[in-house]
């Protein structure tokens, strides 16, 4: 009698209904949550941290400061986030950043009015990003390989061009960009809020953006439904050279010195934002306030070194560090996700 009872239990429970839908849609909901918000949590943490080893760390000024100094990178940022969302990757944009700074300061320099040497490595950067776009799009070029070769060509070319000496430019008119103000703000933290704002309604708003995180998510899915992913995919590199470009410019503006051998760590700290601020490395997911959200944990984290005079070595270490605990965590979570 008793093994006929085992029996028809191990039966009802061999048989018992699947898990509630409504369970697994709580625990999707739960697991997106946690992907959209924890670096919410962790930026706030920082600045706690950073107001107490500095009083003064929420003053108005202070924060202005601070996103004055970040805005170039803030600007790469936004275009290695197009890239990254359709499935790419761009490690030439320091390359280019120190060649719009370089051509915008040496055309200055010999008596150019500032606003032509700044256009100027602003429609440098277009070209070169466009080139990336081909290699990658329309030659099929694995994009690491292909940024990285552009890259070494970009730099190497600017350094003969330059024969590894800066340029300094004196001109207030050239450094108003980088350095000047609108009142008590100052002009660069203004060009990377209209850079973030443009870049979130392109991405999140139109027909274009949509075709973005179509062709990351899954090209071939892309392609059939009459998207041309090799337009789409090659544009994002465009816009990112630009981005690129225009970052580099605005540095060179600010210190009024063109020079070839900066951006060495752009590439590097570009997808440190991206990454922290919870795009995904495969492509087809992400959001531009994440990236936000991204651009000012690395810039708070940045102060805290500075204000603690930890060593610059240790500061790649960390920073580099982080990036791997970000890519780690998001996969976790995203495949528990999906498995829910």
């Amino acid at each position: 009698m008793t093994d006929i009872k085992n029996t028809d239990a191990a039966a009802v429970v061999e048989n018992a209904p699947p898990e509630p839908a409504a369970t697994t849609s709580a625990g999707r909901a739960v697991g997106k949550i946690v992907i959209d918000y924890a670096m919410i949590a962790v930026l706030i943490a920082l600045l706690i941290v950073a107001t107490v080893i500095y009083p003064g760390f929420l003053e108005p000024n202070n924060l202005l400061l601070i996103l004055s100094q970040t805005a170039p990178l803030g600007l790469v940022a936004v275009g290695m986030t197009f890239v990254i969302i359709a499935g790419g990757f761009d490690l030439s944009v320091g390359a280019v950043y120190a060649v719009a700074g370089t051509v915008a300061a040496a055309l200055a320099q010999d008596g150019a009015p500032p606003v032509v040497g700044l256009l100027a490595g602003v429609g440098l950067g277009l070209v070169l990003g466009s080139v990336n776009g081909v290699l990658v799009a329309r030659l099929g070029i694995n994009p690491f390989i292909a940024t990285l070769g552009t890259s070494s060509v970009y730099l190497g070319g600017i350094l003969l061009f330059s024969n590894s000496q800066p340029f300094a430019v004196s001109d207030d008119g050239f450094k108003f960009l980088g350095a000047g103000k609108l009142g008590p703000v100052p002009v660069s933290v203004i060009v990377l809020v209209l850079v973030f704002l443009i870049g979130a309604a392109v991405l999140h708003v139109t027909p274009f953006g949509r075709r973005i995180f179509a062709v990351g998510g899954n090209a071939e899915a892309a392609r059939l439904s009459g998207i041309s992913v090799r337009m789409v995919r090659g544009s994002t590199y465009t816009i990112s050279g630009f981005l690129a470009a225009l970052a580099g410019v605005m540095a060179a503006s600010r210190i009024g010195v063109g020079q070839g051998d900066v951006g060495a760590n752009v590439a590097l700290d570009a997808i440190a934002v991206v990454v922290i601020g919870g795009t995904s490395l495969t492509g087809g997911e992400g959001k531009m306030w994440r990236t936000a959200v991204g651009l000012l944990i690395l810039a708070v984290l940045n102060n805290i070194f500075f204000s603690l005079a930890v060593d610059s070595n240790w500061q790649l270490v960390t920073k580099g560090a982080i990036v791997v605990l970000a890519v780690a965590v998001d996969q976790v979570f995203r495949h528990r996700a999906r498995s829910l």
